[in-house]
């Protein structure tokens, strides 16, 4: 089912990180912290401005993008785990 998140919204989904430690000791699941790094899946159209203008979204799908750990609302979306956020709570882009 395709989904389009709402105005400067994005959706997310994470990457997830090394399973070992530098050293090479792996990391028991339940030891993980979730991974603040993800892939756009999809973005909003843009909010509007005092205007009713729309103000452009910075990301696109497909950008790997650094977010806070406490950032957006998960979801589940055609039994895929998902993540739904404002397009402020991105941290950065990666190249």
């Amino acid at each position: 089912m395709p989904f389009t998140p709402l105005h400067d919204r994005v959706l997310v989904r994470r990457i997830e990180g090394d399973a070992k430690t530098s050293g090479g000791l792996f990391i028991p699941d339940t030891a993980k912290e979730k991974p603040q790094e993800g892939e756009i899946v999809a973005v909003g159209a843009g909010a509007k401005d005092e205007d009713g203008e729309r103000i452009a979204m910075d990301v696109k799908a497909g950008d790997r993008i650094l977010f806070g750990k406490w950032s957006g609302t998960e979801i589940k979306l055609d039994g895929e785990d998902l993540m739904i956020m404002k397009e402020s709570d991105i941290l950065g882009a990666m190249a």
